[in-house]
C-alpha cells in the first residue's frame, strides 16, 4: 500500500544524506548556506573552487543527491536535465563527537573534541516555464 498511495510529485525529489562526516558542523554550515537555492550545476562549481576543506564532502552528497533524482526519473522512462534541478533543501546536523584527550603542561590533560556532522540535501526539478504568446 505504501508504494502506491505516493503522489506523483514525490518522485520528483532526489534526496541524499551524508552521515558521520568528519567535518564539523559549523564548518559545513557554511558551505551548505553557500548553495543552499542554487541552481544544482552552480552550486556544483561554487563548491568545487571554495577553497574550505569542508566543501569536499558536501559536493559529495550534493551530488549524491543530484544523482537520485537522475536515476528515479531514468527507472521511470523519464527524461530529466541536469540544468532544470535546484537545491531546494540543504542542512547540517550535529552528529557524536568523540572525546579524546592530549598531555598538558603540569601533568594535566587537556580534551579534544573531533565533532562529526549529518548533511542532507533535497534536489527538485525546477518547473518548466509555459511559453506565452
Amino acid at each position: 500500500m505504501g508504494r502506491e498511495s505516493r503522489k506523483v510529485t514525490d518522485l520528483l525529489v532526489g534526496k541524499a544524506s551524508g552521515r558521520y562526516i568528519h567535518v564539523t558542523p559549523m564548518k559545513a554550515r557554511r558551505m551548505v548556506n553557500l548553495v543552499r537555492g542554487q541552481n544544482a550545476e552552480k552550486a556544483i562549481t561554487i563548491l568545487k573552487f571554495a577553497p574550505q576543506a569542508a566543501s569536499l564532502p558536501v559536493r559529495k552528497v550534493l551530488q549524491s543527491a543530484m544523482q537520485s533524482i537522475l536515476d528515479k526519473r531514468e527507472g521511470q522512462g523519464l527524461s530529466v536535465e541536469r540544468s532544470a534541478l535546484y537545491v531546494a533543501e540543504a542542512y547540517v546536523d550535529e552528529g557524536p563527537t568523540m572525546k579524546r584527550f592530549r598531555p598538558r603542561a603540569k601533568g594535566r590533560a587537556g580534551r579534544i573534541l573531533k565533532r562529526t556532522s549529518h548533511i542532507t540535501f533535497v534536489v527538485r526539478e525546477a518547473a518548466k516555464k509555459e511559453a506565452t504568446r
